[in-house]
């Protein structure tokens, strides 16, 4: 069959429904999931609320049994649960059918092996593109493997309850974008002594309100209104498939992803002292100073779950960050999680004494506006001439290229989950980083 490659993406799989990605290839990539697992044992299977989910799981699923998988489908869960199933009841292996924050036209497959190892490019699903694509998938099993129905939800609320201890009672609100938390949160908000203003809990694939992506400000304004009208302490947003968090401090000011890692570093070093805490090439100047303050070592990796939870279990590492706001914990297998990212960034707040707002002026040291992006065709001529433009510097290309000078910095580095070149700037004060902004701008934007 003709399958189009470009779904293989560096961290999952991910395209267009009924053009990139449907239940022919969905079924391949179950079948070819099974051959390529190094353990024979059970693969969990869940998927998000997209309307096309049930049926791209249900063919995935039929690929794992005609391969002799028995296979534990876990229905509608957040994707963190899924990570959280494969290594609680270690599982050979899990699969989610989400295309995370992406608009309602895209859905996609996170897949993970065993020990809650990741699987991208650079891990495995290189292989199982290449078992598609050359047909080498071995013929289907003489026995068909079970479907067993699985209920995890009990479980994983006990789970992310033991990562917070006798917190401060919070007014806030929550946005859930429609997407996969609002699904979960009910589950768990009755055992915090929160007050809560739900919004957007009902799960709909088409995303009605705005887009599950709390790193895009826009899809923020609700919740500061929200938060701002009625004086809320902080609020709350989570993406489409809940495995990553984004904060709105009391003033209704979005809260950077490199401030959540600086806060959560705080309360691992406090825990583990001297650890090495794992951040990704975007991170704010700011917090990496920080960690070294308190006594932890800051050590660089590429952005995307694999890079950093692979470091993670290579250092023994405790926590990791990304500015997009995927968090990562050594007690939850060096996976990523919304809930529990939640859970611990209120518990830093609560342990603080103080406000959201006075953490992020206490810990925001320089100027950074939220990561731009630009939709560009020829993107390695746009690395290229911004090389030559700025060669005076220390650069650094472990992700894109990173380009470091005394008072600001910036990275700029190509999507491996949608079409555009991903900028991101920090520096002294606004009127240095608005300078630079334009100057490189007219570098990307040049014919």
């Amino acid at each position: 069959m003709n399958i189009n490659e470009s779904v293989f993406k560096t961290y999952d799989i991910r395209g267009k429904v009924g053009e990139e990605l449907d239940e022919k290839l969905s079924y391949l990539v179950g079948r070819a999931f099974s051959d390529w697992l190094p353990n024979n044992g059970i693969v969990a299977v869940g998927r998000d609320m997209r309307p096309d989910s049930k049926q791209l799981s249900d063919s995935l699923i039929q690929g794992l049994i005609d391969q002799g998988r028995t296979v534990w489908d876990i229905g509608e869960v957040t994707s963190d649960m899924i990570y959280f199933a494969v290594g609680k009841y270690n599982l050979a292996g899990g699969a989610v059918v989400t295309a995370s924050h992406n608009p309602g036209k895209y859905n996609g497959i996170k897949l993970y092996r065993d020990n809650v190892i990741a699987v991208g490019l650079e891990s495995g699903l290189d292989k199982i593109k290449d078992l598609i694509i050359s047909e080498k998938i071995k013929p289907k099993s003489k026995i068909t493997g079970k479907i067993i129905s699985k209920n995890i939800t009990e479980d994983w609320v006990k789970h992310c309850l033991k990562f917070v201890h006798n917190l401060k009672p919070f007014n806030i609100a929550i946005d859930a974008g429609n997407g996969m938390a609002g699904a979960i949160l009910p589950s768990i908000l009755p055992h915090l002594p929160l007050k809560i203003k739900e919004m957007f809990f009902d799960l709909d694939g088409t995303f009605p309100n705005h887009e599950a992506n709390p790193q895009k400000p826009e899809n923020l304004k609700d919740l500061i209104s929200e938060v701002v009208n009625n004086s809320l302490d902080f609020g709350v947003a989570f993406d489409g498939d809940g495995d990553r968090a984004g904060f709105v401090d009391d003033k209704g000011r979005p809260v950077l992803g490199s401030d959540l890692t600086t806060m959560v570093s705080k309360l691992y070093l406090d825990q583990y002292p001297g650890s090495h805490i794992i951040h990704e090439v975007r991170t704010s100047r700011a917090t990496r100073e920080f960690i070294k303050e308190w006594g932890g070592k800051p050590v660089k990796t590429k952005a995307g779950r694999v890079f950093i939870g692979s470091e993670m279990k290579r250092l023994n590492s405790p926590f990791g960050g990304e500015t997009t706001g995927h968090l990562f914990f050594k007690e939850n297998y060096s996976a990523d999680s919304g809930l529990i990212a939640a859970l611990l960034v209120i518990q830093a707040i609560s342990d603080s004494g103080e406000k959201l707002s006075e953490l992020v002026d206490k810990y925001r040291k320089y100027y950074m506006p939220p990561e731009i992006n630009f939709e560009i065709e020829d993107k390695l001529a746009v690395l290229n001439r911004i090389k030559e433009r700025f060669k005076d510097a220390e650069t650094d290309e472990t992700d894109g290229l990173s380009v470091d000078y005394p008072d600001w910095w910036f990275n700029i580095r190509i999507s491996n989950t949608e079409p555009v070149i991903r900028l991101n700037i920090e520096g002294l004060n606004k009127k240095l980083v608005d300078s630079k902004l334009k100057i490189l701008t007219d570098v990307i934007n040049t014919k």
